[in-house]
């Protein structure tokens, strides 16, 4: 008789020879190392359908109820009936690592193919050969490679013996962390030979995901059945604390992070705050690391075992550290600053609490959320006039690089290649050796779906500002989540602040908030200079290629901070009005479309004279906090030789501002103030979100030096030039007016700017 099935997973009408329970419990107690571990509900009938009746599933199950043992005792058990390998697509590599760990304590051979380990790609070709490899993990992204694809890839997918698609959200564009490589996995699907089992796998998907998520994993007209447990998760107490501003946040962390139970993890949404917030804990004597996608593979290797190790007592990550990092007895989780998305907070703090009885969670949401929020809603959304470019461009049939598309279409590099794999899933072009090429197959841009796809990720961030309700206009915190993933069993769970009143501090200690407060008045970063021209400039029309000549070179600069910094970072956003959504490319994550160094997002000379005032309406001379926070940075800066003379970059948006931060170090520092610079052939013009070679066309002999300007840079003498402006993002206007400024006579120039964008 088949054994009992959950509902959704039923047996066919020609029952199979069962799984032996006893085998199967052996191979469970092999992968986990205990003697008495048994099946929870519902992971052996799962198996039991991979198996026996080659069945094609998908599991939506709660963070830590064992999807991977599903599909490594089944890989177990379907390598001794003879199958091949089992072919696992993994998003991280994090993941992976994990994951080959476990499959090794069952005695499963489990390889991965990546970035981190090209070295050993041919040793793994020659192992799959040999069949000497029971799982081979892979990323999405793998799928595209040419060589994978054309010289590994038909053989697995021939005689694969089972195919798992881990963190199946990632399939849907409705998911909270859809990646485009993951919808080939419907085209992988009707390459696999007949009665191929599949399991897709995830913990975070609501009815519409699933819903998704299953018609794809049925192409080919195969059945899916779907099986989906109860979300709430008994280990977990969750809190929101609110908070008003980022160093009351900071001074409450430094202050009570010891009072959270065992090690954890507090999230940040940019790379700047994991990295300041982890030197700010430092400094308060805590044990503690950065945690970000900036790591190299072997950092990062590093600071997930001091975690696991419970040598740290926690890391500072974005989201870098995310689907697949398993720690069981992790403690607690800490947000500071909210996820866009119910689903997707819960699939953070599902990291924790996962083999105690007790993690804490608590989120402090913060005013800068919401600019974060906007730009997730549409990051994976394709521009129309971005792919036409690139389509028409790539019409000769040839192969195209990414550094040659960028001459055609005036999109950052991350953003062009997120829409070379969005115009590759839907077959209108292909990657190869040298590139991208057009497949040929017409593209139409589904305005609908990308605008239905935007109103739900509106929809989501609305949800995650409901659930961060004040305490007395909130309810229950794990059913809220619960109910964003469409779990029916959803109830008060008791332990939240809701339910059971706050259960964290709210009390900040003197010595803690002054220590944040000093931490975040502190201003200064560097402005590293440009070194290289960008490829295909000439394209564009500057003559300009390889290195840039050390006659033309700027020294080393600085700002006051980055727009993603805490402290000074936050007000400059709130400074600089519109420009300060700039300061998110900073995440874990393709940068903005806004580009606010673009032409120092100016209006067109030609536009009219109200649009113009308009743009000034925010403009106006610095205060005195602001000059001092620049005077401080000046005198913090450990230059080889003092600058001679202030000069400004000439500024049609914040005129006021700029003249007076330069006329007002000119000041302090007892320095000659010698002007603007002067605009010729109407200024630089340019859209927001270019890339280099765009940016930099477009400011090309467009700052110049002026005659009176030239004649006067002489009272700079042999020292270098202070060279003042509001912001820097792609850095190609600084460098071209400090370009100028060189040839004009300037000894040389010392870019300082109030914020850089990332």
């Amino acid at each position: 008789m088949a054994p009992d099935v959950p509902a959704g997973l039923q047996a066919p009408d020609v029952p199979a020879a069962p799984v032996s329970a006893d085998e199967a419990l052996g191979v469970l107690r092999e992968l986990t190392g205990r003697p008495d571990a048994v099946f929870r509900e519902g992971q052996d009938a799962a198996v039991a359908a991979l198996v026996d009746r080659h069945q094609r599933a998908l599991v939506v199950q709660r963070t830590g109820w064992g999807k991977s043992a599903v599909y490594f005792v089944s890989t177990a058990l379907l390598r001794r009936r003879g199958a091949g390998p089992t072919l696992l697509v993994s998003p991280l590599l994090a993941l992976m690592r994990d994951q080959v760990a476990a499959a090794a304590r069952a005695g499963i051979k489990a390889v991965e193919i990546s970035s981190a380990n090209a070295t050993e790609w041919d040793d793994i070709a020659a192992r799959l050969a040999a069949d000497d490899v029971d799982v081979l993990l892979v990323s999405p992204e793998r799928l595209t490679n040419p060589r994978f694809r054309d010289e590994q890839l038909p053989a697995l997918v021939s005689r694969c013996g089972l195919l798992v698609v881990d963190e199946a959200h990632c399939v849907s564009d409705w998911g909270h962390d859809f990646r485009p490589d993951y919808r080939r996995i419907r085209e992988l699907l009707t390459q696999l030979p007949s009665g191929t089992p599949v399991l897709a796998t995830t913990a975070t998907a609501n009815e519409r995901v699933v819903a998704d998520v299953a018609e794809q994993l049925g192409a080919g007209g195969t059945e899916v059945t779907t099986v989906r447990g109860p979300l709430a998760r008994d280990s977990l107490r969750l809190g929101v604390l609110r908070l008003d501003t980022d160093r009351a946040r900071l001074a409450w962390l430094a202050a009570h992070l010891e009072d959270l139970p065992g090690s954890g993890i507090v999230y940040t949404l940019t790379v700047a705050a994991a990295e300041e917030t982890a030197a700010l804990l430092r400094d308060s004597g805590h044990e503690v690391r950065a945690y970000t996608g900036r790591l190299d593979d072997a950092d990062r290797k590093d600071a997930e075992e001091a975690l696991r190790e419970n040598r740290v007592k926690a890391l500072v990550a974005t989201s870098a550290l995310g689907m697949g990092f398993d720690k069981p007895d992790l403690g607690f989780v800490v947000h500071l600053g909210a996820p866009s998305s119910p689903v997707s907070y819960y699939q953070q703090v599902g990291r924790a609490g996962r083999a105690v009885d007790h993690a804490d969670v608590l989120l402090l949401p913060g005013p800068e959320d919401m600019a974060i929020w906007q730009w997730f809603a549409t990051s994976s959304m394709p521009r129309e006039d971005h792919a036409a470019a690139v389509l028409t461009a790539m019409a000769d049939g040839r192969a195209w690089s990414v550094a040659r598309l960028e001459t055609v279409a005036d999109v950052r590099r991350s953003r062009l290649e997120l829409l070379l794999k969005v115009l590759a899933v839907d077959g209108a072009v292909e990657r190869v050796q040298g590139g991208w090429r057009s497949t040929g197959v017409p593209w139409v841009y589904d305005a609908d779906r990308y605008a239905r796809v935007a109103r739900t990720r509106e929809a989501e961030q609305r949800s995650m500002l409901a659930y961060a309700r004040p305490l007395d206009s909130a309810e229950c915190r794990m059913a809220f989540l619960q109910e964003a993933l469409d779990d029916p069993t959803a109830a008060p769970c008791g332990r939240c602040d809701v339910c059971a009143g706050a259960w964290y501090p709210s009390d900040i200690p003197a010595g803690a908030s002054a220590a944040a407060s000093a931490r975040l008045d502190r201003p200064g970063v560097e402005l590293a200079p440009r070194a290289q021209w960008p490829t295909g400039a000439d394209r564009l029309g500057v003559e300009v290629k390889g290195k840039i000549a050390a006659s033309d070179l700027l020294l080393p600069g600085r700002a006051v901070a980055r727009l993603t910094d805490l402290g000074w970072g936050q007000r400059l956003r709130t400074l600089l009005g519109d420009d300060g959504v700039g300061g998110v490319v900073d995440l874990e994550a393709p940068p903005l479309e806004e580009d606010p160094d673009a032409a120092f997002d100016h209006p067109d000379p030609a536009a009219p004279q109200a649009h113009r005032a308009s743009l000034r309406r925010g403009d106006a001379p610095p205060d005195e906090e602001l000059v001092n926070a620049c005077a401080r940075v000046l005198g913090a800066w450990d230059w080889a030789q003092r600058p001679g003379a202030v000069v400004a970059v000439p500024s049609r948006r914040r005129p006021a501002l700029v003249t007076g931060v330069a006329q007002g170090l000119a000041r302090l520092g007892r320095l000659p103030y010698l002007g603007e610079m002067s605009l010729a052939h109407g200024g630089p013009t340019g859209q927001p979100g270019g890339n280099s070679a765009f940016r930099l066309a477009g400011v090309w002999q467009r700052i110049v030096v002026g005659d009176e300007l030239r004649e006067r840079l002489a009272e700079a003498g042999d020292a270098p030039v202070l060279l003042v402006d509001d912001l820097a993002d792609s850095r190609w206007t600084i460098t071209v007016a400090g370009r100028e400024l060189r040839r004009a006579g300037a000894a040389g120039v010392l870019p300082f700017v109030l914020a850089l964008s990332a």
